[in-house]
């Protein structure tokens, strides 16, 4: 077997736990989710959507609210989680389950979108935080801008361990290749917990 399909089998196990107490439980890690999406706002005002890795569905609903006109699409790796996005978005949102390491709009014949958001989703990517990215630069539209959040470093090896055993990298190697790939629109660094980690907020284009 593959090493990155056993990836993908480890990562599907883990959402399949954790699915149900996913929304209860991560307010408590997952910070700037809101800010990303203003963030977005103030760069793109979007008539097509994508997340990539959009589990319950919080973000989308964020989306909906702040770009009501616009048409969005989600892809997530667990059927658990896209479940619940179901439930929660009914018909509003277009969801798919597959990995997401080529372009949508080539296998989906979709045209390209005009925001793609990934909220730390792209450090659980391990391998396939590289293909992701190249993908989503690939399903921009002209104009179009990648919005990213996601968990960036920590000082504490003993925390960045206890990340890695729950499938999350933070060794800040996607600020690093999100900045070699885009151009870069915006960027805020911010603190967790007195400096336990930093995480990012990044708006970028191809352009």
């Amino acid at each position: 077997m593959k090493r990155s399909t056993t990836i993908g089998s480890n990562i599907e196990n883990y959402y399949r736990l954790h699915a149900g107490v996913y929304d209860r439980s991560r307010w408590a890690f997952l910070f700037g989710r809101r800010a990303i999406v203003r963030l977005a706002g103030e760069h793109v005002r979007p008539s097509r959507v994508l997340e990539v890795g959009c589990g319950t569905g919080y973000n989308l609903e964020l989306l909906q609210q702040l770009f009501p006109h616009a048409e969005l699409h989600g892809l997530d790796l667990s059927a658990d989680m896209l479940g619940i996005a179901r439930r929660r978005l009914g018909d509003r949102v277009r969801l798919w389950q597959h990995r997401y390491d080529r372009p949508i709009t080539a296998c989906h014949q979709q045209p390209g979108y005009d925001l793609i958001l990934a909220s730390y989703a792209l450090s659980m990517f391990n391998p396939g935080w590289v293909a992701a990215i190249d993908a989503m630069r690939q399903d921009l539209a002209p104009g179009g801008s990648i919005a990213v959040v996601d968990f960036h470093d920590s000082r504490s090896r003993l925390f960045r361990d206890w990340m890695a055993m729950n499938h999350v990298r933070m060794e800040g190697h996607l600020l690093v290749h999100l900045q070699q790939r885009l151009q870069q629109q915006a960027l805020q660094m911010r603190s967790a917990y007195a400096g336990l980690w930093r995480y990012c907020l990044y708006i970028g284009n191809s352009s």
